[in-house]
């Protein structure tokens, strides 16, 4: 009770400055909230409101949690605009808190359910202050295993991974019609996840055929999903690491969402077993969200610390894929961004440098 009270009397020995530093840093500083929404996503409070105001202890027994615990954590969330008490212990679902029904098309819960693989992301900020000191990823001292590592022995956690790289077909979409397939008969998409870009090239081309390419349990997610789109008979799949030699006879080899999960020596790693495969007719295409040079500079600065705490990758400008993709014996041919804002960079194997961007 003693610090508390201390800092109880603080505030009111200097209120106007404790005040002031509050407001400012506040926004940034606020941990009880994001958790509470965190774990109001993973219990699925949305859903289970879903018929109207509820009492918390019935609400607590939906849930399977402890009725005061849960009514602190929900009238705190009213406060601050997510779900709403409209007489004392019974709360209903508004406008902030339907965003997080399972059946919303942002798919929101999924991506703050601390059970699956976006809440389980955020966590590992926890141990960003080892990231910081060391250099080194913090998601092996949060969970115990490098992050691949983790996710390879814990099939649910690669599931809910996969299903949050599929997240958002627009951008499968987006890429597809942007990367240019002329004169390909034979697409590899290398780390190619659940087949969600294949799909959408498969699709609009019906001339082309394709590899999967990613680790066997993904790569089985992927011949579901692509049978489920009647696009199967089209695509061979080998479940295998991309660091390992890349099937070979394929005319473009994709990367998309994959490099900047690595640091530098991976990242020239796969991208030389793609120029290997893909041969000297061969192309490399390279798919990435962002290059630094748009008008979110703060999105690019986000993703490039989130991709170091989780795995050791990078955000990379396209200055820094030129020198990465030259140490792989490749070479930058063209930069186009999508409508989108994706970035797609063309490469040939051992070819020149010579870069046209395209907006």
């Amino acid at each position: 009770m003693t610090g508390i009270q201390d800092d109880h009397e603080e505030r009111h020995r200097r209120p106007s400055e404790w005040e002031t530093a509050w407001e400012v840093l506040a926004p940034v500083t606020d941990l009880v909230t994001p958790m509470a929404v965190r774990v109001a996503a993973t219990l699925g409070l949305a859903d289970l409101m879903a018929g109207g105001a509820v009492p918390v202890e019935e609400l607590a027994r939906r849930s399977g949690t402890d009725a005061d615990a849960l009514g602190r954590l929900l009238r705190h969330l009213a406060c601050r605009g997510v779900f709403a008490e409209r007489e004392p212990g019974r709360f209903t679902v508004n406008a902030p808190a339907a965003l997080l029904a399972s059946d919303h098309p942002a798919r929101m819960r999924e991506r703050l359910d601390l059970s699956g693989f976006g809440g389980q992301m955020d966590l590992a900020f926890t141990g960003l202050l080892h990231t910081v000191r060391t250099g080194e990823p913090a998601w092996e001292t949060v969970f115990g295993a490098p992050f691949w590592r983790h996710l390879a022995a814990d099939p649910r956690m690669s599931a809910s991974f996969d299903a949050t790289m599929a997240a958002g077909a627009e951008y499968a979409a987006d890429a597809a019609g942007e990367c240019d397939w002329s004169g390909a008969r034979h697409v590899v998409d290398v780390g190619g996840g659940a087949g969600t870009l294949l799909a959408e090239v498969l699709h609009a081309h019906p001339g082309i055929r394709a590899t999967l390419v990613d680790l066997p349990d993904t790569v089985e997610r992927g011949r579901r999903y692509l049978a489920g789109r009647g696009l199967e008979g089209r695509c061979a799949f080998a479940g295998q690491s991309f660091f390992d030699p890349l099937p070979a006879g394929g005319d473009v080899y994709v990367l998309r969402r994959v490099v900047h999960d690595w640091g530098d020596d991976e990242a020239v790693a796969i991208l030389r077993r793609c120029a290997e495969a893909a041969g000297p007719r061969g192309r490399v295409v390279v798919i990435e969200s962002d290059d630094g040079s748009g008008d979110d500079p703060a999105l690019f600065a986000e993703m490039d610390l989130r991709m170091l705490v989780l795995s050791g990758g990078r955000e990379r400008t396209v200055e820094d894929y030129i020198a990465v993709t030259a140490e792989a014996g490749l070479g930058l041919t063209g930069v186009r961004t999508t409508p989108l804002g994706q970035v797609v960079l063309d490469c040939v194997p051992a070819g020149p440098t010579t870069v046209t961007r395209t907006p």
